[in-house]
Formats: C-alpha cells, sequence, structure tokens
C-alpha cells in the first residue's frame, strides 16, 4: 500500500495473505439493480472468497420506511450482523462483485455502528476471480457473536434536514446517480420517481471514483472533487439512488481526510418521489 491509497481499502493480495486469519471476517455485499441482471445470492453460492458470509443488503434494512434499503435500527443491526459471527471489534473486509459499487455502503453502515477496524476490498469479487484466486461453495456456519453498537446518528441526514440544507445551502450536496439521472433527461429506474436532482447539488458519478473495480488514487479522487466544485474545507452530504452508492462518495472523503459528511439515507427514492421537494433538470 502506498500512502497515495486510500487507508480504508485493502488489495487482494492482502486478504488473500491473510485469509486464514482468525480475527478477519469478510462480508460478500454484492447487490444489483433489477437492470444489471444478477443474482447476488445466487452468484455468492456458486462461489465466493473462503470464509465469507452472506450481507443481504435487501434484508438488514429497516423494511418500514418503504424505501428500498433504509438504514435499519442500531438493535437490529447488531442482531443481524452479530448473528453473521461479526462483532465490532473484528477486523472486517466487505467486498461486492465488480469492486467499489455495493461494498461501501455496508462499510459505512459498520462503522456509524461502531466497528472500527473496516476495509473494502479492491477489485471486488470479479476481480478477485479474474485473477484466480480462490474460491469454494461452502458455507459458513458462524457462531453469533455479541456486536455491540455505538450509533453515530449525526452520520445519516433525515428528510428534514435535507430540505433544510437544500433551503439553506449551507451544506454541500454530492449526487452518486449518473449523468443522465442528474440532469433528468434519462428516466430513473423506480417507477414513480421524478427526474432531475436537487437544486445546488452536485453531480459525482458513482463511476468516476474507480477504474476496473479499483478504487483511485487520493491525488485523483481530489482532483474529482475539485473538477465537480467541491470543496473539501466545507461539509457534505452524500446522496444516490436509495442510499448505497452514495457511501462510494463517503468512502472518498473519508479517504481523504474529511471528516465533516454525512449520508442522506433516503435519497432519491424518497426525494423524487414525494411532492413536497424541488426538483431541477439540466445544468444550472
Amino acid at each position: 500500500m502506498t500512502n497515495n491509497k486510500s487507508a480504508y481499502v485493502v488489495s487482494p493480495d492482502w486478504l488473500q495473505q491473510r485469509l486464514n486469519n482468525p480475527t478477519i471476517r469478510i462480508l460478500d455485499a454484492a447487490w444489483y439493480l433489477p437492470a444489471q441482471n444478477r443474482d447476488p445470492k445466487a452468484e455468492y453460492d456458486v462461489g465466493h472468497i473462503p470464509g465469507a458470509v452472506f450481507f443481504d443488503q435487501d434484508a438488514i434494512a429497516d423494511h418500514t420506511s418503504g424505501l428500498p434499503h433504509t438504514l435499519p435500527t442500531p438493535e437490529a443491526f447488531a442482531t443481524a450482523v452479530g448473528a453473521l459471527g461479526v462483532s465490532e471489534t473484528d477486523t472486517i473486509v466487505v467486498y461486492d462483485g465488480p469492486g467499489i459499487m455495493t461494498a461501501p455502503r455496508v462499510w459505512w453502515m459498520l462503522r456509524i455502528m461502531g466497528a472500527k477496524d473496516v476495509y473494502v476490498l479492491d477489485g471486488g469479487m470479479d476481480g478477485w476471480k479474474k485473477d484466480g484466486r480462490p474460491v469454494t461453495t461452502d458455507v459458513p456456519s458462524p457462531t453469533p457473536v455479541t456486536f455491540n453498537v455505538t450509533f453515530t446518528p449525526s452520520a445519516v441526514t433525515s428528510l428534514e434536514r435535507m430540505k433544510d440544507i437544500v433551503q439553506s445551502g449551507k451544506v454541500q450536496i454530492a449526487d452518486a446517480r449518473g449523468a443522465g439521472r442528474f440532469l433528468g433527461e434519462e428516466p430513473e429506474p423506480r417507477a414513480g420517481m421524478r427526474s432531475g436532482h436537487m437544486p445546488g447539488a452536485h453531480s459525482l458519478p458513482s463511476t468516476t471514483f474507480s477504474e476496473n473495480g479499483k478504487f483511485k488514487d487520493l491525488d485523483t479522487l481530489r482532483k474529482t472533487f475539485a473538477e465537480a466544485g467541491v470543496d473539501l474545507s466545507k461539509p457534505v452530504v452524500t446522496t444516490c439512488g436509495s442510499g448505497v452508492t452514495a457511501a462510494i462518495i463517503t468512502l472518498a472523503l473519508q479517504s481523504l481526510g474529511h471528516t465533516d459528511n454525512t449520508l442522506y439515507d433516503g435519497s432519491w427514492s424518497e426525494w423524487g418521489g414525494r411532492a413536497d421537494t424541488s426538483v431541477v433538470t439540466g445544468s444550472e
């Protein structure tokens, strides 16, 4: 690892050398939109990194909100993650399919719930298999443990807080959706959503932070924010379609030492589905 790489991202070599380390927990956190035509659990069953347990982002969520991936209560999160054999004191490595796609959301969840030693695997499962690294169909039977939660509520932005941010303009908004959706030129993948973005938001498509599934170096990340007009000396709220890929921007911010950031959990699924929220199209 060089000093120009994120401290929160580990290489495949790093993980492969530690596969037999009993203090490391590995989570497969792959998730896909229907249009991607990939089934994360089926792919896990066909072959996964030895020792990895499947973290179901659809299941480990608050199902009372009416939104796709709302953060579960700290108690529900602790129960679900503890059942996977993961405690807040473990070293935890999270991966997804393509790399730097849905794993950062689980990295973020674990961190705001009190886990300190959490990392994202560079290159994801696709890169791991491409390199011919070990895979298995053996499904671990983890012994349930206690995950002691220390929740950081300030890391999560609510709808009311988001409305205040849009109205005041005091916090920068970084939107991880693709440019077509941001500009309102492409329809949203979920029914009933208006197209466009929040007034004042900056477009930072989640795919710009990685290349071939590998997280870009710190200098490139810094340049990406600068080109999008985001001032890293000021607070930022991240948002996306359903609160998942917004965490890629959060990972980039934290990697650059930016700590004054939150994630709008409802994201566009909430904002774009309401009649009482401001939406603009095109470039401002």
